[in-house]
């Protein structure tokens, strides 16, 4: 039998994990004032998904303080003092990319929704309303993303910002050269005049068009893309293949300095090469 026990061992390791993690949660939950404190770190990004929300320094540290203690203690579970200590130190920088893909999420969203602001825009005006009175008006036929945008502008407006100065700081806020272009638009009529409710339906045509292309386009990659991350990910699976059939296997290699060094260098290359896949394979949207 290869590895002895090695893979009955794997198991149960796997299922002490998860019995680990579970009980770490009930832990959790059975004091008030810890749960408490995790709700109040986790709040932040949880409002950055959902409303674009930007935390403060204050709640970014907070939410690093508990990305490093999972961090530790998932490095000490998996390897010892060895991973717990690096991955702890990695705790602030895993917290500020959970917090930038959540807003680009919601960023995301709110692009893909702008023809169904436009139009709904385009109705209110129709309907008799100035630009003023649609934009509010505009959030009751939304939901999601969207519907949060167009009640913060309702919002800035009610407090008496001007039109233009509230669509520049919803550009700002949301740094999308879609929504740039969504916001000229908005306000070409008090420039140039004209009709603005056919200009804002034309301007919905255009980025479904433009939708539609880019989900083509990334259906015709899928396949390649697919491939090229395979590729990067089969020396990891093979470790961990490898690991599983021999324990210890990984112990050995990271025990010597010339196979350690190595070893990171490879883990480095393979990070340069899943980054570079992912650049080239980006379909704009």
């Amino acid at each position: 039998m290869i590895g002895g026990p090695g893979p009955l061992l794997t198991l149960a390791g796997a299922a002490a994990g998860g019995l680990a993690a579970v009980a770490a949660r009930e832990a959790v939950l059975a004091t008030p004032a810890v749960a408490r404190w995790v709700s109040l770190a986790l709040e932040p990004l949880n409002r950055a998904g959902r409303e674009g929300y930007l935390p403060s320094v204050r709640e970014r540290r907070r939410l690093a303080v508990l990305g490093s203690a999972a961090a530790i203690a998932g490095g000490w579970f998996l390897a010892g003092a060895k991973l717990a200590l690096p991955l702890g130190v990695a705790g602030p920088v895993l917290a500020a990319w959970a917090i930038n893909v959540r807003r680009g999420r919601y960023r995301r969203a709110v692009e893909r929704a702008l023809p169904d602001v436009a139009i709904a825009i385009a109705d209110s005006l129709s309907a008799g309303r100035s630009l003023r009175a649609s934009l509010p008006a505009a959030a009751a036929s939304l939901d999601g993303p969207p519907a949060v945008e167009l009640a913060r502008l309702g919002a800035e407006l009610g407090l008496g910002a001007a039109t233009g100065d509230a669509v520049a700081a919803w550009r700002r806020r949301m740094r999308s050269p879609r929504v740039d272009a969504f916001a000229a638009a908005l306000l070409s009529q008090r420039l140039a005049g004209g009709d603005l409710a056919g200009l804002l339906r034309r301007f919905a045509e255009g980025a479904a068009e433009r939708d539609r292309v880019a989900e083509d386009a990334r259906a015709a990659t899928s396949q390649a893309r697919f491939t090229g991350l395979l590729v990067v990910a089969m020396p990891s699976g093979g470790a961990l293949f490898a690991e599983l059939l021999q324990p210890g296997f990984l112990a050995k290699v990271l025990g010597g300095p010339a196979s350690a060094t190595l070893l990171m260098l490879a883990a480095l290359l393979q990070l340069v090469g899943f980054v570079a896949i992912r650049r080239l394979s980006q379909v704009a949207g």
